[in-house]
This record gives structure tokens, C-alpha cells and sequence, in this order.
């Protein structure tokens, strides 16, 4: 285990296995499943109506493991891709819509640090946030670029709090130089107790958890006070907060909440809450749950496990997926009105099992999101599919396998993909493109490694 720190040792749920102790190891592992998902097409197959471009390994000159991606588009053709590697955290990009990417780099102030995110202003400044554990301190660290992410400072937002707990970061950029990091804080680290899989990352059994946010309003060069979004710190529940920005400045989050014990910060299963904000994160809305008929998330599921996206219209998507006695499903539901009320979830993944499924989804046309997930329910491994949605048609096409092979399913790939919408092509008639990178240990490697692809889906598709 790597000596950073005690806030390190047990403030985080997803760190890699070489930075945790041994003895915290323990059968938090999902039972895989061997149902191959339905209505499911080969890549590129003829008549499948997709187009899945070369896939790309951006990571491997970093060696070792590389895992946890995510990823954010900008015009013309910019594509930005971060991961757990690197000594750090890597990056690379790309200039050309994702057919070549630079060589990777660690981004400054990374080390010790997981659970990268990736934003995008209008003004084209991209942010990158990660969870660093340095010292006695847990927190998130800021890494800003005005020039397409060929440099980048970074801002460290350490909190008062000796010894506190910290976990994901999520960003979203704002106009006028607005950005926000939301984070899991709690101020002890004493409080918490993991349980982590031997072939995934790690749970709690008991967490000091509240969903917490933090604003810049001069493009992430200084920041302001710890924020929660939710009541009852510092048990408030709350994981994992999945944060957008609306046109008009509104502030939009789906919140991983489990009901913790005021006491002894005991865990219990979980759901997916919606909240958002009016004032710049100052006061959050009261929560409404999300899917509450697909029952809910067990407490020892070690990935993150929920995601929010708008479509151009506005619509909202939640994704996320739950573990009963019927299996491990992942589930889609949408909002028309602005999260106010949820449509009733609908079913993402078909095979009938225990499976890992990661779910994520990105908003596409008015009333149309593309929905992917990450799983480990074939018995040849991990493996990566699309497929979009419409709020009025229902599913547009069948599911496909973006991946072109199999990751080792003993073989941590992350907890997170990434997945983003390309700027529009030239043409009403042109192709929807969809970039898409997920970690994976293909083949005979002994690594993750960070894997990348454009799905182009006809202009039919997407209405």
C-alpha cells in the first residue's frame, strides 16, 4: 500500500489495490454472471445502423494499471479523456474528433489521487478534478487548461478539517467562469469503515457521508466553503454526486443517498435522489427519489453507481442500477420537467444475473440519450455497449458491443467510462457521433489500460 496518508488508508472507496491494505480485502465481489444481453449486435455488424470506429489504446505508455476514465468533447473536434494512472492521474487528447491521441501525461498535483472528472466551459477552458489523499487531508484538486489542454495549473481545496474522509468528485462548468466540484466529505476518517473486493474497488459498512459542493466564480483559480447539499451532516448519505448546469445558471445533481446511522454512521441500502440548486449552490432543493419501484443499491456495491445527463431540450436522465433479489439491473428513467417528477424506470440491462453494470448515459437530440454500460456478465469479461433512447419511441436500435474484446474480469477496469457527445458534424443529415473510453484489460495484459472509440449513429436514430 502506498504510504499517503491515514486519510488515504480508509477515506477511499475506490482506490486502486496496490493502494490498500490487505487486510481491509474482503468478499465484496459481485458473482458473475454468464446471460448474454438480448437484442444485442456485433460490432459493425451490417444492418446493425451503427458505425463503430477503430478503437484506440491511449494509456499504455504509461505503464502499469490505468483505469477509472472519463471523458468531455469541445468544438471543433476536441476530445479530452483522464484516468487513474500515469502515477497519478493520466491524460490525452485529441484534436481530431478521437482517430489520434496525444501521448498521455500526469496531471499536476495527482499523486496519491483518484476519481478523475472532466468539464467544459462554453469559453473552451477545460477543468479536470481528482480526490487526492495527501498528508492528514482528503480532498479535491482542480486542474484548469485555457489552451485545449496542452498545459494546466491546478488549485488543491484543502479543508480545515484535519483527518477528514473524502471520495468522487464530479464537475460542471458554469458561464462566466463559474465552475463547481461536488465531493463526498465527511470530518473523520476514524469514522469509516471499507469493505473491498478482491477483483473490484470498495464499499462502506459505516461513513461520516454528505454530498458537499464547492464554487469558483473566477475559473477555478480560488474557491469557496464546503457546501452541503443535502441535510443531516455530517450523516447526511449522500455519494457520488453527479452535478450538470443548466443554460439558465440552475444547478442540477443526482445524489447516491443511503440512510446512515447518526451515530455509528452504519450504512444502509441505498437509492438515487434528485436535487438542484437556484442560488449558485448556496440552498438545495429537497430531494426527490428516483426509481423508487426498481428497489434499491446494496450497501457493499463498489462502483459508483449513478449518473445524470440533459439532452438539448433540457430533459434530464438518470441512470444507475440496483441490486435485489432479482439480479443486478441497471435502469434508465427520464424528467420533462426539470426534476420535479421522474418517468418510471426503465430497464437498461437484460441478462438476469449478478453482474457488474456500470450505467451511464449522455443526452443527445430533443427527447433522445444515448445509454451505455460497462459489465461483467459474459463469461469471457468485461465488456462495453450503447444504445440509444427516446423518450417517445422507446429503444431506437438494438444494444451493441463498442468494445472489441473482452477485459479480464479479475482485472479492476474502474468504476466510471466515459462517454460524450461529439460537436455536430456539417449537414442535418449528418451522423451522431459519440465518443466513448473505458478501461479494460484486454487480451493477455496484466493492466487495465484505457481504451478509446467513436460510434457513429445515423441522423434517423437520433429523433
Amino acid at each position: 500500500m502506498s504510504k499517503v496518508g491515514k486519510a488515504a488508508k480508509v477515506g477511499t472507496r475506490r482506490r486502486r489495490r496496490g493502494l490498500l491494505a490487505a487486510t481491509l480485502l474482503a468478499g465484496a465481489c459481485a458473482i458473475l454472471g454468464f446471460a448474454a444481453p438480448s437484442a444485442l449486435a456485433a460490432p459493425g455488424q451490417p444492418g446493425s445502423g451503427y458505425g463503430v470506429g477503430p478503437v484506440t489504446d491511449v494509456s499504455s505508455a504509461c505503464g502499469g494499471q490505468n483505469a477509472e476514465t472519463e471523458e468531455a468533447t469541445a468544438p471543433p473536434d476536441y476530445v479530452y479523456v483522464a484516468w487513474i494512472g500515469c502515477g497519478g492521474e493520466g491524460f490525452a487528447r485529441s484534436t481530431d474528433g478521437g482517430a489520434h491521441f496525444s501521448k498521455p501525461i500526469t496531471l499536476p498535483d495527482s499523486s496519491g489521487s483518484d476519481d478523475p472528472a472532466v468539464a467544459v466551459a462554453s469559453d473552451g477552458t477545460l477543468y479536470i478534478s481528482y480526490l487526492r489523499y495527501h498528508g492528514v487531508y482528503a480532498y479535491p484538486v482542480v486542474a484548469r487548461s485555457f489552451n485545449h489542454g496542452a498545459t494546466f495549473t491546478a488549485a488543491s481545496l484543502i479543508p480545515h478539517q484535519k483527518g477528514n474522509w473524502g471520495d468522487r468528485d464530479f464537475l460542471a462548468a458554469g458561464p462566466h467562469g463559474a465552475v463547481y466540484v461536488t465531493w463526498d466529505y465527511g470530518p473523520s476518517a476514524s469514522d469509516v469503515k471499507i469493505v473491498c473486493s478482491p477483483i473490484g474497488s470498495c464499499a462502506y459498512s459505516a461513513v461520516d457521508a454528505t454530498a458537499v459542493i464547492q464554487k469558483s466564480t473566477d475559473h477555478g483559480k480560488t474557491w469557496g466553503p464546503i457546501t452541503p447539499m443535502q441535510p443531516g451532516f455530517p450523516a447526511g448519505g449522500g455519494y457520488d454526486a453527479s452535478v450538470l448546469v443548466q443554460p439558465n445558471g440552475v444547478i442540477d445533481a443526482l445524489i447516491w443517498g443511503h440512510h446512515l446511522n447518526p451515530v455509528t454512521f452504519a450504512v444502509q441500502p441505498g437509492h438515487e435522489y434528485f436535487t438542484s440548486s437556484r442560488d449558485g449552490g448556496k440552498t438545495w432543493a429537497r430531494a426527490v427519489e428516483v426509481g423508487s419501484s426498481a428497489g434499491s443499491i446494496a450497501k457493499l456495491t463498489w462502483w459508483i453507481d449513478g449518473d445524470l445527463s440533459m439532452d438539448r431540450a433540457g430533459i434530464l436522465y438518470a441512470t444507475w442500477d440496483t441490486q435485489t433479489s432479482a439480479g443486478d439491473i441497471g435502469w434508465l428513467s427520464y424528467s420533462v420537467n426539470h426534476g420535479k417528477t421522474w418517468s418510471k424506470p426503465r430497464r437498461v440491462t437484460q441478462d438476469k444475473d449478478n453482474a457488474v453494470h456500470i450505467v451511464e448515459s449522455v443526452g443527445a437530440d430533443p427527447g433522445v440519450a444515448d445509454v451505455a454500460w460497462q459489465s461483467d456478465n459474459s463469461p469471457k469479461g468485461y465488456a462495453t455497449f450503447l444504445r440509444p433512447f427516446s423518450i417517445k419511441k422507446g429503444w431506437l436500435a438494438p444494444a451493441i458491443r463498442v468494445s472489441n474484446g473482452f477485459g479480464n474480469p479479475k482485472i479492476w477496469p474502474g468504476d466510471t467510462f466515459g462517454l460524450a457527445l461529439l460537436p455536430a458534424a456539417h449537414g442535418k443529415s449528418a451522423p451522431e457521433r459519440v465518443g466513448l473510453t473505458f478501461g479494460s484489460a484486454i487480451g493477455k495484459s496484466p493492466n487495465s489500460e484505457i481504451y478509446a472509440t467513436v460510434v457513429r449513429l445515423p441522423h434517423a436514430l437520433s429523433w
